[in-house]
């Protein structure tokens, strides 16, 4: 019988703020929960009473009417009348003997940023962007790295009732135009270029074009990260230059509405334009709060670290460790250089409590024969955070071992879509391998059968059954609300279907499987595809793998494993035997594959995702142009080689 991976001591249990949490809903309003399950039951049946206890046990301040005046999805409407600023409860959490940005790169020392300074150059660029003609409502968009300046730029942008919106300079001019041109900015703010894997990327002409496709500009501001200069453009030294002053006295907000848009951040877009995803003021800030400091335990003595880039959602989430009054890390660089272990030095000198990475770093470091615990001084080290995809029970044994017993593995599933999780850690909940540990508060979360009848362990399809804060106001551009609805809401009315394959354990938690918009479906049995990446990529000899299962025009079906060896190794016909035996034995012998075919690459989103969908509709003969836009693609030569590979049999 399995066991738990990371159980929570009596001390660990008493001192989470959940169960501070919990100890405030007993004496508000009497309900009290035996346990973490309880409370969650709670949270979802109470839907107006969970927030509005969360809302007062953070100190928000007045509510300016109902909690929640309409409960059906879509279309919920959440505490209408209330009136805020998300940047005005990042201020009231200064910590004057603490550092609120620590800023890494590749080279160089690590740079502090107070909280005073943190606040005196979000006034500063505040008072800037309004001589530019920002004003409530307008956007202005980042085109950076993961530098503190970012961060300084949302706050600004978001304390003004602006909007912001960013992409990483790893994209390309055309597919940052096609997301941020959408938005019709009116400021861009830049870098000079960015530093990864020991070299430096001018992005200049970058910079050119971006802004001449850009019509609606009055100004850009760039940031000297390489030290070169953009004719045409303020620095990000002069946008600063302003007086120092008491903190709390340097920074103006506008009060805007609970759901006024605080940020648009973009889906993969591997078809067609990228979605813009609209998210209000009030949602963020509640569900941030509730998932930073709740589930993460973050508070003001805590320094959270996630490997992010402003492309993906983990950085706004990042950025809510300063509305618990945390420490954040901003890091420029790629996470395996000079060595594989670069994330485990990093989190080591800048001592974090919590650290984010995704599976495959995961995984690539166990393959090096990295041993973080030997190497680093990971003794602050609480919780690490795991997503981008699902995270194999072998990977987190792995994190056991080789990072510490003591360290709680949360694994977390979500999406940019609210910008937060539906499920991972809580601090007094046991971790089981291969597991999430249990929905998160206030995510009515369900697994369902195509008939929309939930089901319990066995695979069926994510659902969220009740609204929460941080759901999009909506789409940029879709003032009808039709995409929406056809995003979420198509197969099950008034339920939300996140394209997922879980399944929900008897004791709660719950496992993922893959998208369910590309489920392997053999001989009548579904299958998500992460269950063959986890025994799959777990060989020494695989560096990465793509399965795909084909529908044919003569009624078959060809299912192809696409594998990349690793440095060094080659696709012989013995560990092809071996490939199909791992999948046999530790996944299903109905799911073993038709071909086991050596690619050149796996193509993945910019944002990390493998390309299912797009890669199955190529293998069935679909123009690439047709499929899937370029610029989405991390590597988009590999899709013409794709287009090549055809059935040499099928079943």
């Amino acid at each position: 019988m399995m066991r738990p991976l990371w159980v929570p001591t009596e001390q660990d249990v008493a001192d989470a703020r959940v169960t501070d949490f919990a100890r405030f809903v007993a004496e508000r309003t009497g309900v009290r929960a035996d346990g973490y399950h309880a409370l969650w039951r709670w949270s979802i049946e109470d839907l107006a009473g969970f927030w509005h206890a969360l809302w007062d046990y953070f100190q928000l301040g007045e509510i300016g009417g109902e909690v929640l005046a309409r409960a059906e999805m879509p279309g919920a409407r959440w505490f209408p009348g209330t009136r805020l600023n998300y940047v005005d409860h990042v201020v009231r959490r200064i910590q004057p003997d603490r550092p609120a940005i620590r800023a890494v790169g590749e080279d160089g020392p690590i740079r502090e940023i107070s909280w005073a300074e943190l606040i005196d150059h979000t006034a500063a660029l505040a008072r800037t962007l309004r001589t530019l003609g920002v004003r409530p409502g307008d956007r202005v968009a980042g085109y950076l790295p993961n530098i503190a300046e970012a961060v300084v730029a949302f706050l600004a942008t978001a304390s003004l009732g602006a909007v912001w919106s960013a992409c990483g300079q790893d994209y390309s001019p055309k597919a940052a135009l096609d997301r941020l041109g959408q938005l019709e900015p009116t400021v861009l703010i830049t870098a000079d270029g960015y530093r990864f894997g020991g070299r430096a990327h001018d992005k200049r002409d970058d910079i050119a074009a971006m802004r001449a496709g850009l019509d609606s500009l009055r100004g850009t501001v760039v940031v000297p990260r390489l030290g070169l200069g953009v004719p045409g453009t303020m620095s990000w030294d002069d946008a600063i230059r302003a007086g120092t002053g008491p903190p709390d006295a340097m920074i103006t907000t506008e009060p805007v509405d609970f759901d006024h848009p605080l940020w648009i951040v973009f889906s993969s877009g591997t078809t067609g334009l990228p979605k813009g995803i609209v998210h209000g003021h009030g949602g963020v800030l509640l569900e941030h709060l509730k998932a930073v400091a709740l589930h993460f335990d973050i508070g003001s003595e805590d320094t959270f670290f996630w490997y992010t880039s402003p492309s993906w959602m983990m950085w706004n989430f990042q950025v809510a460790g300063l509305l618990a009054g945390a420490t954040i890390i901003t890091y420029e660089g790629s996470p395996t250089a000079p060595a594989p272990d670069a994330l485990w030095r990093i989190a080591a000198d800048v001592g974090a409590t919590v650290l984010g990475a995704s599976p495959g770093y995961v995984l690539a470091c166990g393959k090096a024969g990295s041993v973080p615990r030997a190497e680093h001084d990971l003794s602050a080290l609480r919780t690490v955070g795991i997503t981008g995809s699902a995270l194999p029970a072998s990977s987190a044994l792995w994190l056991s071992e080789n990072v510490g017993e003591h360290v709680q593995v949360s694994s977390i599933s979500g999406g940019t879509d609210v910008v937060s999780a539906f499920a991972g850690g809580v601090r007094t909940v046991p971790v089981w391998p291969g597991e999430l540990s249990a929905p998160y508060l206030g995510v009515a979360l369900d697994a369902y059968d195509p008939a929309g009848r939930p089901v319990r362990g066995e695979v069926g399809e994510l659902v969220i059954t009740a609204p929460m804060p941080s759901m999009p106001v909506g789409f940029w551009r879709d003032e009808d609300g039709k995409r929406y609805h056809e995003a979420y809401f198509d197969m099950f009315p008034g339920v939300w279907r996140h394209g997922d394959w879980i399944t929900v354990t008897d004791r709660h938690s719950v496992i993922v499987h893959g998208r369910s918009d590309s489920t392997l479906n053999r001989h009548g049995i579904r299958m998500g595809s992460a269950d063959i990446y986890q025994s799959v990529e777990r060989l020494t000899e695989i560096a990465e793998a793509l399965v795909i299962g084909v529908e044919q025009p003569d009624g078959g079906y060809w299912m192809p494993l696409f594998v990349v060896p690793a440095p060094g190794a080659e696709l012989t016909g013995e560990l092809i035997s071996r490939i199909a035996a791992t999948i046999r034995t530790e996944v299903s012998p109905r799911h073993v594959p038709d071909e086991i075919i050596q690619a050149p690459g796996i193509p993945h989103t910019r944002t990390g995702k493998k390309l299912e969908v797009p890669i199955k509709k190529l293998l069935q003969g679909a123009d690439p142009d047709h499929v899937v836009d370029r610029s989405a693609v991390d590597h988009p030569d590999l899709l013409d080689w794709y287009r090549t590979i055809r059935p040499s049999r099928g079943s």
